[in-house]
């Protein structure tokens, strides 16, 4: 089973993406977070190229865009976020399918209740493990 360690996500950047999953409605929103050693240091929001309810891809011109940056930076691809309209805070077949940042974690918000839920996953191989969100 795949496992990895816990997810610095500080809660003014889980706001950040809550917010912007809030503003994405009714589609899905995307994005993500840079850093380094499994501390998300930056909020990097991202073009929901599907523009559905039901499933995201970063929008390539934004991923070219945002990739550079991260690297320009010489910071690492700490998580991929989106959100789940209605579903639960938990990766779907297609989530899992499409994981290609086998060490990011994968955050999810789920809108479907209140306060929204914010959990992170690790996604390699078509195996799901729950990552802990640490606040610091």
């Amino acid at each position: 089973m795949v496992a990895d360690g816990p997810l610095v996500l500080p809660r003014a950047m889980q706001e950040q993406i809550v917010a912007h999953a809030r503003g994405g409605l009714p589609n899905e929103a995307c994005g993500i977070l840079a850093g380094r050693d499994g501390r998300a240091t930056r909020f990097l929001p991202a073009v929901n190229g599907e523009a559905s309810p039901f499933f995201y891809s970063i929008e390539a011109q934004d991923l070219l865009r945002i990739v550079i940056d991260i690297e320009d930076a010489d910071e690492d691809i700490v998580a991929i976020y989106h959100s789940h309209v209605e579903s639960p805070a938990f990766p779907s077949r297609t989530d899992v399918e499409l994981a290609q940042w086998p060490d990011a974690a994968y955050v999810i918000v789920s809108l479907g209740s209140e306060p929204p839920e914010v959990k992170a996953y690790a996604i390699r191989d078509g195996e799901i493990a729950r990552r802990t969100i640490v606040e610091d």
